[in-house]
């Protein structure tokens, strides 16, 4: 049994295929399945099972996969870090977060950041969920991910930096425009622009909801919060969104909903005592920029609580 052994079928049960994975490392697909073989004769059990859209991993296949993935990124971190010491360089601190995160959350932290580190380098890698950064985390030498705080994630710490009030969108001129503010019940009156239906923030609307004995129409889901707000703008619909750093255009108003309990986002990292001291003042540099937006700390937040706990 090899590391690349590992590697290959960490791919593969990610991707659900092994020629995809043949794809992806330039090589034949009885090459990646020769890893797969080796690791089954090494155990004495299989770890896929093959249907007609791909493969899927058995339950040892799960143990193993699991596993596997929080120690390879592990050692892919340990690697990089010993590699910049050699060097003597400044390094890179490499981030996963959603589209519209940085432009809200991080813009003015990056220019400051780089001001006080001119030789270290801030690496970006886009993802479209938490879910998603939780598996870019795992599997691949990234430092930090900016997610929507949510259920614990085994391998995975998160740390609360600030709270976002609920709000509700709405076109200038719309009844609600101009109100203090939006009950529940008064969401289930209108097409209502939602997070997608497998993301975080939308779990937690949804049980809060469910928890009022709210029941919403239909609603048009989109990938990100911006999109939201630009449909409401738009006059296609009322959208629930968390009240994001800037505001809104002078065409769309966020009238509050205090039914609604904030919604906390934050870092999240596979071990905070492993983080480099770059990627912990890259850390604190953002939630520090977070402050001065005047956006609520999130319960917890302290700086010591963020990057040294």
């Amino acid at each position: 049994m090899t590391l690349d052994d590992l590697r290959v079928f960490v791919a593969v049960c990610r991707a659900g295929s092994l020629s995809a994975v043949a794809r992806d490392l330039t090589c034949t697909q009885s090459a990646v399945s020769q890893h797969v073989k080796r690791l089954e004769k090494e155990f004495g059990v299989s770890l896929l099972e093959r249907h007609a859209r791909g493969v899927v991993p058995t339950p040892a296949g799960r143990v193993l996969a699991a596993a596997a993935a929080d120690g390879i990124g592990g050692i892919d971190l340990a690697v990089r870090r010993l590699r910049e010491q050699a060097r003597g360089d400044g390094g890179t601190v490499r981030v996963t977060t959603g589209a519209t995160s940085v432009r809200h959350f991080m813009a003015e932290a990056v220019v400051g950041f780089r001001e006080r580190h001119p030789r270290v380098g801030l690496e970006f890698r886009t993802t479209g969920s938490s879910s998603g950064c939780f598996d870019a985390l795992a599997a691949d030498d990234l430092d930090l991910a900016w997610i929507t705080l949510g259920e614990a994630v085994r391998g995975i710490e998160q740390r609360p930096v600030v709270a976002l009030p609920w709000v509700l969108a709405v076109r200038a001129g719309d009844p609600l425009a101009d109100r203090a503010c939006v009950e529940l019940g008064e969401l289930a009156t209108a097409q209502l622009i939602t997070p997608p239906a497998d993301s975080t923030s939308r779990a937690q609307l949804d049980r809060r909801l469910a928890e009022a004995g709210v029941e919403l129409p239909a609603v048009t889901s989109v990938a990100d919060w911006d999109t939201a707000v630009l449909l409401a703008g738009l006059g296609t619909g009322r959208a629930v969104v968390p009240a994001l750093p800037g505001g809104a255009s002078g065409g769309v108003r966020l009238v509050p909903v205090p039914g609604l309990p904030p919604l906390t986002v934050g870092w999240a990292v596979r071990r905070w005592d492993a983080l480099t001291p770059l990627a912990r003042a890259f850390a604190d540099t953002v939630a520090e920029h977070c402050a001065t937006l005047g956006q609520v700390p999130a319960q917890g937040s302290s700086r010591a609580a963020r990057v040294r706990r």
